[in-house]
């Protein structure tokens, strides 16, 4: 029997754009001794593209500002980002070959940019890109009219406010769990204790950001009291979840308290805008492995594996973590108080978890989810419009776990003894930083300030686990979207209308 492209399952494409991207990343991906230097030439930019250097130095009026080394492509890159700006106009670059010790060194004025040799693997970035940009496109109106439907169908405003005290009591216990696997691994793993002198002083040099200039100061009080929004269409256009979930959920507990013949035509209409989104989700799905296939390409490609050896400990520590919380918890979590069989559910979230683990974004997966829900789970949508939502929002169980994790690595690294105290610290910090961080990729390391500061942590240890976070984040993803898909079917369940697929 011939098996033709339509007739296999989503999931098993995703797979297949997932291994095949990883493959073609690295095959082509970007060469450690090359880099593209752009410099202006009268009116014209042009491009020079250099190779197996044995020095790179930068120059600005005869006076050498720094020299770099064979080995040092990463510092090249951070070294002119950081550069002021008067000296990056009227920057010039020598660069020294092996070949060429004998004779002058290539001069390059008036640069205008340097960056990595891009491969096809990096090329076709984009295309993954709009994939990431479709989900994201469709994210927040899903999660207004979502919320807004499932607050007000809800009725009685003591049971919205029942059904969303449990909901949130709930999250806060996989938090927590999570937040206290990874603690426990870290203690007994000790990563931060198994990296040598050599390691560090270069994950040091080649992943320094500068930390206090680029995040500002961060308040628990203010998150808390941003909240509130001033402006909620200003808050719909700049993406402000947090915002948003509050928006919307007073709007959806505002309708209950409205008689019928004014509030069912708003509740239809926004009834209507969360299954248009729905459907959109059936679309965009559609160009899901080719996404798939690009991100993780041009992730390999640019990346490759090279840095996890230097970091194994630390990427093993959280990878268990993740895979025992996801599993051992959250699996039997589901298993006891939904009744969902063990393989059943883990089976009906195949796609959500990769493109969870492909765009690291909670935001983008939340249509994903809900439908992955409703239709093989048995959650009903007036479930998974008010819990998941929410969910994307505010249960953060991967990347608070990330943050305690990363937390006591960096103290390890640096000699710092965090006792008990510290790190109940560290989970109380971790827990309420999830809470307010935004479902979008990479935004858990500007959190992990906040946790870092908890206990006096050194901020700048941050660039010993840059070089792995892209696809720890990616990891981390995939259980924030478990954990979500955990809670409705409990939720489901504990209200008596676990398995009513379709049902408003």
């Amino acid at each position: 029997m011939a098996i033709s492209w339509k007739t296999i399952p989503l999931h098993h494409k995703i797979l297949a754009g997932l291994v095949l991207g990883a493959l073609f990343g690295a095959l082509f991906k970007v060469d450690k001794y090359e880099l593209e230097i752009s410099h202006a030439v009268g009116r014209t930019v042009e491009a020079t593209v250099v190779s197996r250097w044995e020095t790179v130095a930068f120059v600005r009026d005869t006076v050498v500002l720094e020299t770099f080394g064979r080995e040092d492509q990463l510092r090249i890159l951070q070294a002119y980002r950081r550069l002021p700006k008067a000296d990056r106009e009227h920057l010039t670059v020598m660069v020294r070959s092996a070949q060429q010790e004998s004779s002058p060194p290539l001069r390059i004025d008036n640069v205008r940019g340097i960056e990595k040799v891009k491969t096809i693997a990096m090329t076709i970035k984009p295309v993954g890109t709009i994939f990431i940009r479709l989900l994201m496109f469709i994210a927040i109106p899903l999660v207004l009219s979502s919320l807004i439907v499932g607050a007000a169908s809800l009725g009685d405003i003591r049971r919205v406010g029942t059904l969303g005290g449990k909901t949130v009591l709930l999250y806060m216990v996989t938090i927590t769990s999570a937040i206290t696997i990874g603690l426990v691994l870290v203690n007994l793993i000790e990563p931060g204790t198994r990296l040598t002198a050599d390691v560090l002083e270069k994950l040091k040099m080649e992943f320094q950001p500068d930390i206090q200039s680029a995040i500002p100061p961060i308040d628990l009080i203010d998150m808390v009291v941003n909240i509130v929004a001033t402006n909620p269409i200003n808050a719909l256009a700049n993406g402000e979840m947090l915002q948003i979930v509050f928006f919307a959920l007073m709007i959806g507990i505002s309708l209950t308290m409205v008689g019928e013949e004014k509030a069912g035509p708003v509740i239809r209409f926004f009834d209507g805008m969360s299954e248009t989104m729905i459907k959109m989700v059936g679309m965009i799905m559609a160009i899901a492995p080719y996404g798939v296939f690009a991100l993780i390409s041009a992730t390999v490609g640019e990346f490759g594996f090279d840095i996890l050896e230097t970091l194994v400990w630390y990427a093993v520590t959280l990878v268990l973590g993740l895979i025992l919380h996801m599993v051992g918890f959250l699996g039997m979590l589901a298993r006891f108080y939904s009744g969902i069989p063990f393989r059943k559910f883990f089976s009906g979230l195949r796609e959500v978890m990769l493109v969870a683990f492909t765009t690291s974004s909670s935001g983008a997966t939340l249509p994903v989810n809900m439908k992955a829900c409703e239709n093989n789970l048995g959650v009903p949508k007036k479930i998974t419009s008010f819990v998941l939502p929410l969910g994307a929002t505010i249960n953060m169980d991967g990347t608070s776990m990330y943050q305690a994790v990363a937390a006591v690595f960096i103290a390890q690294v640096y000699q710092m003894d965090l006792g008990l105290a510290e790190q109940l610290t560290i989970l109380l910090t971790a827990v309420l930083a999830s809470i307010g961080t935004a479902p979008v990729p990479g935004v858990g390391i500007v959190m992990l300030i906040i946790v870092l500061r908890s206990v006096n942590v050194p901020e700048e240890g941050i660039a010993l686990i840059l070089g792995v976070d892209r696809l720890l984040d990616m990891c981390r993803t995939v259980l924030n979207v478990v954990g979500d898909a955990a809670v409705a079917t409990i939720v489901a369940k504990s209200e008596g209308v676990l398995g009513e697929q379709g049902k408003g």
